[in-house]
């Protein structure tokens, strides 16, 4: 028969020989593998997308009507549309026109100052009689700005209908910083009491 004795130590005595008993190790329950950094991109949930929205059975109209318009159509209307607002600027003839009548301008009627567009429509009727010198002087920045809009219109018209590949002016968020700027400013000189701002007072 064998003797068997456990001691306090954990070994194990047969018969006067002592059995070292394995080591039970770490507890079987206990995590020991080390865990990633926590990744923010794994723990963030994929973010949701607003759906796309359709468009509106006004919108699909128009756009039905576009795709199926001739290319003659778009530069067509644009050259009508300036077209009748010189027709009506000649017409009315607004040189001889006051403050007073309509359509009027509130800022000249109520403080005397000229606002930012005053003597638009008096230099494009002196523009369209050929006096450039009178036009210039109702909005030089009018004056200015009217060889760059035809040419815009030009070059994208031509290469709407006819492909042709004149240089396109890009107006950059600079460009229209820079005019409202310049404009602003005119308008506040002319305004000034003295020579020779006092010129372009209208």
């Amino acid at each position: 028969m064998v003797s068997t004795d456990s001691g306090a130590d954990g070994r194990t005595t047969i018969e006067g020989s002592t059995v070292s008993s394995p080591d039970p190790g770490p507890d079987r329950h206990q995590h020991t593998e080390s865990h990633p950094a926590h990744d923010p991109y794994l723990s963030t949930p994929p973010q949701a997308y607003p759906p796309v929205a359709e468009p509106d059975r006004l919108t699909r109209m128009v756009n039905r009507l576009w795709a199926k318009s001739p290319v003659w159509l778009a530069p067509l209307a644009v050259l009508g549309c300036i077209g009748a607002a010189a027709g009506y600027t000649v017409l009315t003839d607004p040189t001889t026109s006051t403050a007073e009548a309509a359509p009027t301008c509130l800022l000249k009627l109520t403080t005397g100052l000229d606002c930012p567009g005053c003597g638009g429509t008096r230099a494009a009727w002196y523009l369209l009689n050929g006096d450039l010198g009178a036009a210039a002087r109702h909005h030089l920045l009018f004056v200015f700005a009217v060889p760059f809009l035809l040419y815009i219109y030009v070059a994208w018209a031509g290469q709407h209908m006819f492909r042709w590949r004149l240089p396109q002016l890009r107006i950059t968020p600079r460009v229209v910083g820079w005019s409202l700027g310049i404009w602003m400013a005119f308008s506040v000189l002319r305004n000034l009491p003295w020579a020779p701002f006092s010129w372009f007072y209208v």
